[in-house]
């Protein structure tokens, strides 16, 4: 029996980029990353994405952003023996079930909201789950359960909707409950993530970028004995041997300006 759709209220269309992005990722035009999940997920929500007005470059970097983080946190869970996993501001987002968790504890967490949303997908297991609260209320922190070893803590597509004030503090309250752990995010330039509001689906969410970051080593400054361990350019991916000739030219093209490489990358960080 087919589902009923889901209508988004006009907040939660933010969600829909990184989740076509994916979706769009998975297909014949560009099969940079695997997610059926995202494209089941499109097929139950009512909604015209061409509204959106995403152009296909951030189409296929937010895939490959994806694609990029999802191979960190595989490479972490290979080395832990018991492994903890926080998604951070996790949207609609299937990484749970692409990196094949299967042991530990991850979870989840949006605003209570999304969450509620996310529930028309996705279903708790005992070593998966849902927690409803904005990152910055660190009360969310305490149903964390407490381990020694170091936990992986993805906050992709997040921080750049944070002040920097707040940025900083949500890395020291994690430095004191996980030391050790290591933080996977992407990062504006400064100059980019002023440029970012005037991008067109910004603009249709009334989302707002306000924070970037030039030098990401003054990172290291915001809590003792935090460590930048990577710095990783969109244009060093091996996803862009898989486009057409105008996007490789494009990377290509990038990666010989440092603005222009410096202006979105992910990086990685330990508490």
């Amino acid at each position: 029996m087919q589902k009923e759709k889901i209508r988004l209220t006009s907040e939660k269309e933010t969600l829909l980029v990184p989740l076509f992005s994916k979706a769009v990722g998975s297909e014949r035009m560009h099969q940079i990353i695997h997610d059926p999940k995202a494209r089941d997920i499109l097929a139950r929500i009512d909604y015209d994405f061409k509204e959106l007005k995403i152009p296909r470059q951030t189409l296929v970097t937010l895939a490959m952003r994806a694609k990029k983080t999802d191979a960190y946190v595989t490479e972490y869970l290979r080395r832990s023996d018991n492994p903890l996993v926080l998604h951070l501001g996790c949207g609609l987002d299937s990484r749970v079930i692409r990196v094949g968790f299967g042991k530990g504890y991850w979870c989840d967490v949006d605003y209570p909201d999304v969450i509620e949303l996310r529930l028309n997908f996705y279903e708790e297991s005992p070593v998966y789950h849902m927690l409803g609260s904005s990152v910055t209320d660190w009360a969310w922190m305490d149903s964390i359960p407490a381990t020694d070893a170091p936990a992986c803590i993805v906050a992709e597509g997040l921080l750049m909707y944070l002040l920097e004030d707040d940025v900083k503090h949500l890395f020291i309250e994690l430095q004191k409950r996980l030391p050790g752990s290591e933080v996977i995010f992407d990062a504006y330039s400064r100059l980019a993530a002023k440029g970012a509001n005037r991008h067109p689906s910004i603009q249709k969410t009334g989302a707002r970028i306000q924070w970037g970051i030039d030098d990401a080593r003054l990172i290291e400054k915001w809590g003792l004995g935090m460590k930048l361990l990577e710095e990783w350019y969109f244009t060093d991916s091996e996803a862009i041997s898989s486009l057409g000739i105008k996007d490789r030219m494009l990377f290509k093209a990038m990666g010989m300006f440092s603005m222009a490489r410096r202006a979105h990358r992910l990086l990685r960080v330990r508490l």
